[in-house]
């Protein structure tokens, strides 16, 4: 079939109908994928949002468990009596008793100056260490080890023994320190905790 210059009108028709509906349907898939793109923007935003507020709640939940602990720590060293500024006169007072409850037949002690371990910062508390040099006559040397167990319990102050030494004693004339044995000689920190707002 061969077309002639009088079919050209008949086709132009058809031929604009196929040109609109394909601008059409290029619109439409260019709208489509607008659409899409938005959408998937939309998501990513919603999926960002949703991460950072995650994140966040992690985050608060380990602070919140951060302070549940330095709370309970804060209340330990509270019943302890490890916070506030140092009870000298008890220190010595419990030293006496511990003498006297396991009859340590001698006994000598010294107190240094209390000295600010560190810088606190931006912490609340402080720490402060007192050191304290110990000497005993003793029977035997469980007595060293019972005399430590019992301050580290019963002071109001954290104890870190820094050095114990023990060597044998001569014989001695008085009657009282005859019956020791042994010499030991400690040197120790009694460490207690403070808010900064209360240093001097």
């Amino acid at each position: 079939m061969t077309l002639t210059g009088r079919d050209i009108p008949k086709l132009l028709g058809p031929l604009l109908a196929a040109l609109v509906m394909f601008v059409i349907a290029g619109l439409l898939v260019w709208g489509s994928q607008i659409d899409a793109d938005k959408a998937e923007q939309e998501r990513n935003a919603a999926t960002a949002a949703r991460n950072q507020i995650e994140q966040r709640l992690r985050q608060v939940r380990t602070e919140e468990q951060d302070i549940k602990e330095r709370t309970q720590l804060l209340q330990q060293l509270q019943n302890a009596g490890i916070t506030g500024e140092e009870k000298r006169l008890d220190w010595m007072e419990l030293l006496r008793d511990i003498q006297r409850e396991l009859r340590i037949p001698g006994m000598s002690y010294e107190f240094g100056i209390q000295t600010a371990l560190d810088k606190a910062g931006d912490a609340s508390y402080a720490w402060y260490a007192s050191p304290l040099r110990v000497e005993l006559r003793l029977l035997h040397e469980e007595d060293l080890l019972n005399f430590l167990v019992a301050l580290q319990k019963n002071a109001k102050a954290l104890i870190i023994v820094r050095h114990c030494s023990l060597s044998p004693l001569p014989a001695q004339a008085d009657a009282r320190q005859s019956l020791a044995k042994l010499a030991a000689e400690c040197e120790m920190q009694w460490l207690t905790a403070r808010q900064v707002s209360e240093k001097k």
